[in-house]
């Protein structure tokens, strides 16, 4: 932890180089992701729910799935670029160094531009909070929170899986971003909407309804199964099978000789 501190401080401090191309994006990254925010407010001024979800709990839902995204985004984008690493030799000299080489990826980049889409996800969280008729005890409140981290963990594992897919394809599949980027805009409404079967795929295949939708209807009061509020943890057990990509792709990989 406290190298990846240090190498954490480095790229703020080169990130602070250029403060106003820096602020400016952010403000950019915020308005963009306000946009979406924008949309949501004017379908709810023609349609008052979304098979029964009032816009408050929308908004509940969307700012959770935003946050965990955009932390997915801000830490873990190494992987989104990991295909370029891989064809300038540069893994090379991440497999000669000694320390673990998903640690060397995460550390090689920290995308601070993501603040703004962070921004607006708290932003959303925070008005959904306060406005959502719910009796906040702190069992909901906590299942807030392990929301916001297990849509985090699971966006970093497939991020991960999507930096493993480059061992075998040696360029990143655009297809990948259905997973991730994909995930994050339909991830707006909870899950039921879309049919029981992108549910049940959203439980047993890749586990968003674990962190998104069976959670959220503890929270709303739609359940009474209190041991939702631990599916988030289970969740994250995702990182598993992408770390077993991983090290099959890591097993497999043949220098460039560059």
């Amino acid at each position: 932890m406290k190298l990846y501190l240090k190498y954490f401080a480095i790229h703020l401090k080169s990130t602070m180089q250029y403060k106003a191309s820096f602020f400016m994006t952010v403000t950019g990254s915020f308005l963009t992701s306000f946009t979406v925010f924008l949309g949501i407010f004017f379908m709810f001024q023609r349609f008052h729910s979304v098979a029964g979800f009032s816009y408050e709990e929308v908004l509940l839902c969307y700012g959770i799935m935003l946050m965990g995204f955009s932390v997915a985004q801000m830490f873990a984008s190494g992987f989104k670029v990991f295909d370029s690493m891989i064809a300038n030799g540069e893994f090379d000299r991440i497999l000669c160094r000694p320390r673990n080489e998903i640690f060397q990826v995460l550390a090689f980049r920290i995308d601070f531009v993501r603040i703004g889409m962070l921004l607006q996800g708290i932003v959303m969280l925070w008005y959904a909070l306060v406005k959502c008729p719910v009796d906040w005890t702190f069992p909901r409140a906590l299942t807030v929170a392990l929301m916001v981290i297990g849509s985090s963990v699971l966006f970093s594992a497939l991020f991960l899986l999507d930096g493993s897919v480059a061992f075998f394809t040696l360029q990143g599949l655009e297809f990948m971003n259905v997973f991730t980027y994909g995930a994050n805009e339909h991830g707006k409404y909870p899950l039921s909407i879309y049919g029981k079967g992108m549910l049940t795929f959203c439980t047993f295949v890749i586990p968003y309804a674990l962190v998104q939708y069976y959670p959220l209807t503890y929270v709303l009061g739609r359940s009474d199964r209190a041991w939702y509020m631990l599916l988030p943890i289970i969740a994250c057990l995702f990182v598993v099978p992408c770390w077993i990509v991983w090290r099959i792709g890591v097993h497999r990989y043949k220098s460039t000789g560059s």
